[in-house]
């Protein structure tokens, strides 16, 4: 019986290439999205590769949304073996600029939306002892930079939560947990950044400006080791959710290394920083 394994945010870039690669695994995969209407291109890629793919509505943002797509897998299989969060939105606005509401969304989205998910369905794999938590990430969850504070802020999060689970839920009941931690991807996210910004009153004019665009002229033109294809950064998702002893944090690209360098050279795949905790905290309790 093939494993099953749902991913969030499944109607572009990333979450496209990482339902088309987890069937091309062999996993029973369950694309999710907020808006089935947007389905088309997650659609058409499955019918290119030559997958199926079982697709349901999810919205991160919605406790009963998350619920009830759960149910539905667990209904059909009995089990959900590897969730893939990969919903999220970017955010390039300065804290004086950002309103509380978009702060809020960016947080939901990013944080909560994680949650909401692992909330859903980490008692099954409690109870089965096998289970793997997979949260993707950016180096902006070990970096902070410029103009992106508030999206960096919401990925620190993601990393402090998944790091808390892998200290005590992970080993004493048989879960994995990741954090896929990519630089930039190739895809419409980057584009849908700019579009909100754009949308939201463009660049103010006050003494940011100058430093905003400073920061934008710098990432422009910059494509060679800086940005990856959505299936190049799938393939590191699917190695960890297929080795038998994924890492607790992992880049993906040489540049994602390298910009990250001075806070993970030491402990790269976050296994001795676990192991110390849990020799603090947790005695007795291996690592898995």
């Amino acid at each position: 019986m093939p494993k099953t394994l749902l991913v969030t945010g499944a109607s572009t870039g990333l979450g496209v290439a990482l339902s088309v690669q987890a069937a091309q695994a062999g996993f029973e995969t369950y694309a999710t999205m907020r808006n089935l209407d947007k389905r088309a291109t997650l659609d058409a890629a499955a019918a290119a590769a030559g997958v199926t793919l079982n697709v349901l509505q999810l919205d991160v943002e919605d406790t009963a949304s998350v619920e009830a797509a759960v149910a539905k897998v667990i209904a059909n299989h009995g089990r959900i073996d590897v969730l893939v969060a990969n919903a999220g939105v970017g955010f390039v606005r300065s804290t004086e600029q950002a309103t509380e509401e978009e702060i809020r969304w960016v947080m939901d989205v990013n944080f909560m939306g994680l949650v909401r998910s692992t909330k859903a369905v980490i008692g099954h794999m409690r109870q089965a002892r096998s289970g793997r938590i997979i949260a993707i990430s950016s180096v902006g969850g070990l970096a902070g930079q410029p103009f992106n504070e508030i999206y960096c802020a919401s990925k620190f999060a993601v990393e402090g939560y998944i790091e808390g689970l892998a200290s005590y839920v992970g080993p004493a009941f048989g879960l994995h947990f990741t954090v896929v931690e990519p630089g930039g991807i190739s895809s419409e996210f980057a584009n849908s950044v700019l579009a909100r910004l754009q949308d939201s009153g463009g660049m103010l004019e006050d003494e940011y400006l100058p430093l905003l665009q400073r920061y934008i002229g710098s990432r422009e033109g910059r494509s060679e080791g800086v940005f990856q294809t959505p299936d190049e950064v799938a393939k590191i998702v699917i190695r960890c959710a297929t080795q038998d002893t994924p890492p607790i944090r992992t880049r993906t690209s040489d540049w994602s290394e390298q910009i990250t360098a001075l806070k993970t050279s030491v402990d790269p795949d976050g296994r001795k920083l676990q192991a110390q905790i849990l020799a603090e905290f947790m005695p007795g309790l291996e690592s898995r």
